[in-house]
């Protein structure tokens, strides 16, 4: 499976980002402030969802700058998984959101209250508009970064859970159903902890030091020893360094009638697993047949 890299200018989007940073808080702010005079616990729960939009691109935008420094002594792979650790951070906030979310939605079931059904059909409407051109500021960046990416899908949650708030205030104005407020409240909460568990996993998967999921490590290995002269490979680790790049670190075992090839042989499998699978680090271990190591595991050290 090949693994194509797109390439963007990483000073690209900071305007967009502040904008969309802007517009969030200044949404959430107003959210808050209806919520509070009508009553409504939907309009609540959907200020916090852009509230934590907001903190999600601030802690992307920090993440995007720290991940621009140069590799040293210290950090030798450089400070891209700082943007990983920012995604995690904000998948986070979001399951503990999402659970505060739902556990208020069913208190508010127990202890009804009355909501202001007019006022919440306004400033959802305003937060549908504000959602959606943040959702176009993000959008040419998220094809390139996962907290992004990220942002932008809230976004779009986001618009989604407006049209809904809109549509329990409707329903509050003519039929006086307050029990839409909490109901819709859930459903944002379900969705806001649906998304946050959907792609933490992800970002677990890099720290952990994991295989690219786009990616058969058994076909990695098996691509490299189909080159002539590979007698096979073991130890072998295969892991992410950041969204974008992997990794692979291996012993190759060389053909005995093959050694004096042996340099040639390494520059083969290197120039295999950068056209054949976008590995551009790859770091190998040569071995002759002869003195190769003994009872040799497949992958790791143990």
């Amino acid at each position: 499976m090949s693994h194509d890299h797109h390439h963007v200018d990483p000073n690209a989007g900071d305007g967009r980002l502040i904008g969309a940073i802007a517009v969030n808080l200044g949404l959430t702010v107003a959210q808050v402030a209806g919520g509070l005079v009508s009553g409504s616990l939907a309009m609540i729960a959907d200020a916090l969802h852009n509230f934590s939009d907001a903190i999600s691109l601030v802690i992307a935008a920090a993440a995007r700058r720290i991940a621009r420094r140069p590799s040293n002594q210290d950090m030798p792979f450089g400070y891209a998984r700082a943007e990983v650790v920012a995604a995690l951070v904000n998948y986070t906030t979001l399951i503990v959101i999402g659970l505060y979310l739902a556990m208020e939605a069913v208190l508010r079931f127990l202890s009804p209250e009355r909501v202001e059904g007019w006022l919440v059909v306004v400033i959802a409407g305003v937060a549908l508009v504000v959602d959606l051109v943040t959702a176009l500021l993000t959008w040419t960046m998220s094809k390139d970064s996962v907290n992004i990416r990220a942002a932008f899908l809230h976004n779009i949650a986001d618009a989604l859970g407006s049209v809904a708030v809109i549509a329990a205030g409707t329903l509050i104005l003519l039929f006086g159903w307050t029990w839409v407020d909490p109901a819709v409240t859930l459903l944002i909460a379900g969705y806001i902890l649906w998304m946050a568990f959907s792609e933490i996993g992800g970002v677990i998967r890099i720290l952990m030091l994991g295989s690219p999921p786009a990616m058969v490590p058994g076909d990695v290995l098996s691509e490299a020893e189909a080159i002539e002269g590979v007698a096979g490979m073991h130890r072998a680790h295969l892991w992410q360094i950041d969204e974008h790049e992997a990794a692979l670190q291996a012993h190759v075992v060389v053909n005995e009638g093959a050694w004096e090839r042996a340099d040639d042989i390494k520059a083969h499998v290197k120039a295999r697993m950068r056209d054949r699978f976008g590995i551009s680090h790859v770091v190998l271990e040569m071995e002759c047949a002869r003195h190769a190591c003994a009872s040799p595991v497949r992958w790791g050290d143990a």
